[in-house]
């Protein structure tokens, strides 16, 4: 639902642009107008700058269609790395998720980005999340990064009533497989996903994700 207010004094070309930061999540009309007002005092070629960059994101911006993180190239530069051991996948559930393990340097896999989690309260089951390309994945090598194999799912998603149905769903989908079936070892607070826990708590010995069982 929009947040847009009564239209103030202001020429229509303002008021558009205080309209459209309103719609931002988290930011109120009174903020909206502060962010507008400082594009129109910025220097042209600042509010130009942001303006392409707003542009190119769009135009430029994508989902790789082996694992569903963004990319501006297609597979992305993780799936395409020979380097990698593309038979092991950890599941996460948004690209913030899998841009916070790849700052700890201690993941040399591959990755499954869900965009979101099964919640079935919100009308969200595996049917609206990227579950299907999951299981192509690991019904067909060619599916998969490199097209070597899916041998083992490494569960990071969150510790949450949403987050540990979804870990069900997909062990269940991997085990039918002959799938191994794994989960980072961490300490997360309660609530909270991966991208909130301290790397230390994220990785095994050596940098190596725990192959901890996964259990309900």
């Amino acid at each position: 639902m929009s947040k847009r207010g009564a239209s103030g004094p202001y020429p229509p070309a303002v008021d558009r642009l205080i309209e459209a930061f309103a719609d931002l999540p988290g930011i109120g009309r009174r903020t909206a107008e502060r962010l507008a007002f400082h594009v129109l005092k910025s220097p042209d070629a600042e509010a130009m700058n942001l303006a392409r960059a707003i542009e190119a994101m769009k135009t430029s911006v994508r989902h790789c269609s082996v694992c569903f993180n963004l990319t501006e190239t297609d597979p992305c530069p993780i799936c395409g790395d020979a380097s990698r051991r593309r038979g092991v996948v950890l599941v996460v559930e948004q690209p913030r998720d899998l841009i916070a393990i790849e700052k700890t340097g201690m993941y040399d896999g591959v990755y499954h980005v869900l965009l979101g989690q099964i919640d079935p309260l919100e009308g969200v089951g595996p049917a609206e999340l990227t579950v299907d390309a999951l299981a192509r994945r690991m019904d067909s090598a060619s599916a998969n990064c490199g097209g070597e194999a899916v041998e083992e799912i490494v569960l990071g998603l969150s510790p949450t009533l949403e987050g540990d149905g979804t870990a069900l769903h997909i062990a269940e989908l991997a085990r039918r497989r002959g799938v191994r079936v794994a989960r980072l070892a961490r300490g997360v607070p309660p609530g909270g996903p991966p991208r909130n826990a301290p790397p230390s708590s994220l990785w095994g010995i050596n940098g190596r994700h725990m192959p901890l069982p996964f259990s309900p």
